[in-house]
């Protein structure tokens, strides 16, 4: 797929707590053809600490109102320049880059999408691809609290939403592995993003019971397109940048102990 470089114009850039913002983004033309999973290579203008690029995932692609959105969590100096950015001003990206989901096979009917913290990200622009290709999703996420639970309302819109907190304070108490829905329901597919521990018992509990899964990584990543080998993960072929051949593998091309 065509890599772009383009300036994008804020349209909104809005804060949600303390540790997150949600930057909404357009074009003076179509933004390009993107695939749920991909992300884009920020850069941060004004900050002498910062010199590469922040990967970030697409977080949803609004065409009918030509808008990008990006999810940030607030780690750095970095994105907290991001977080001061304003309506009108420009953010340059390169997108779209790295190997997104895969489409569900015939007959993989019953999607989950299982996401924890701000791995949430790629799974709302994924459940819309796939309500759109006529799949209707079932979200599942996980966060410390209710109050660390981010765009619901986006994900309600698009469909099913479960959810578990550890603190009980919203959902189900306890991990997303642990909810009740995954003794209640069989499901064809599995799609997970979030912090490795969660990956790797949603990897550990979709092997167990012969269920296809795929994960998007979130190896730290510099170049954003293969070339400084710092985000390599081990697979079942040998090292593979998860910037380029990723982020999302299927969990049978890892090494994971599962």
């Amino acid at each position: 797929m065509k890599k772009h470089i383009l300036d994008l114009s804020v349209v909104s850039n809005e804060k949600l707590g303390d540790k997150h913002i949600l930057v909404k983004l357009t074009a003076s033309s179509a933004l390009p053809e993107m695939r749920p999973g991909q992300f884009a290579e920020v850069r941060v203008d004004n900050s002498s600490t910062t010199f590469l690029r922040r990967p970030i995932s697409i977080h949803f692609v609004d065409r009918s109102k030509n808008e990008l959105w990006l999810l940030i969590q607030l780690v750095g100096d970095g994105t907290r320049k991001l977080a001061e950015l304003k309506v009108g001003d420009n953010l340059n990206l390169v997108l779209p880059l790295g190997n997104g989901f895969s489409d569900p096979q015939p007959g993989q009917k019953s999607l989950l999408l299982v996401g924890g913290g701000v791995g949430i990200a790629p799974l709302l622009e994924l459940g819309n691809y796939l309500k759109g290709i006529g799949v209707q999703p079932t979200f599942l996420l996980g966060a410390r609290s209710g109050k660390d639970l981010l765009q619901m309302q986006a994900f309600e819109k698009v469909g099913r939403v479960l959810v578990t907190t550890e603190d009980g304070s919203m959902g189900e108490k306890g991990f997303v592995t642990n909810h009740s829905v995954l003794t209640k329901e069989s499901f064809d597919k599995i799609y997970s993003c979030g912090p490795t521990p969660m990956m790797k018992a949603v990897a550990a509990f979709s092997s167990k019971n012969n269920i296809d899964c795929e994960v998007s990584l979130e190896n730290k990543m510099a170049c954003g397109l293969g070339a400084c080998l710092c985000c390599v993960t081990e697979t079942q072929k040998g090292h593979k940048c998860v910037c380029s051949d990723g982020p999302v593998f299927n969990i049978k091309d890892l090494t994971w102990q599962i």
